[in-house]
């Protein structure tokens, strides 16, 4: 394992747990197509957060949020509703979350951006 993704599976776990202590459930972590992929997907009072997560070192060179363009975004949402899709969830409440890990810090941006947008 490289250095750049066990930062990566640390941040993801970091983001888990984050989302746990805020009584999110886990639905599913690392989900892949051809399309894209999902870091994390949870639930919590009906409403799926389907959770990209970023990390870096420092803010030094930007906050770790703003990596996600908007092709990434696309690629989210394809993957998004092939997950959804293969638990039946068509009129599931979605919204598209980044969480960000930097400095010993999570941050939680709920609904960053939308699918239309994407």
């Amino acid at each position: 394992m490289t250095e750049r993704s066990a930062m990566g599976r640390l941040a993801e776990d970091r983001a888990i747990a984050f989302l746990a202590s805020r009584g999110y459930s886990l639905l599913v972590r690392n989900y892949r197509t051809r399309r894209g992929e999902i870091d994390i997907a949870a639930e919590l009072d009906g409403c799926i957060a389907i959770v990209e997560v970023k990390a870096r070192k420092s803010t030094e060179y930007g906050y770790p949020r703003e990596a996600v363009s908007r092709a990434k975004q696309k690629r989210v949402v394809l993957a998004a509703g092939a997950f959804l899709a293969s638990r039946g969830l068509y009129e599931a409440n979605v919204r598209f979350d980044v969480i960000e890990v930097y400095d010993r810090k999570v941050v939680h941006w709920k609904n960053a951006f939308e699918a239309a947008g994407a």
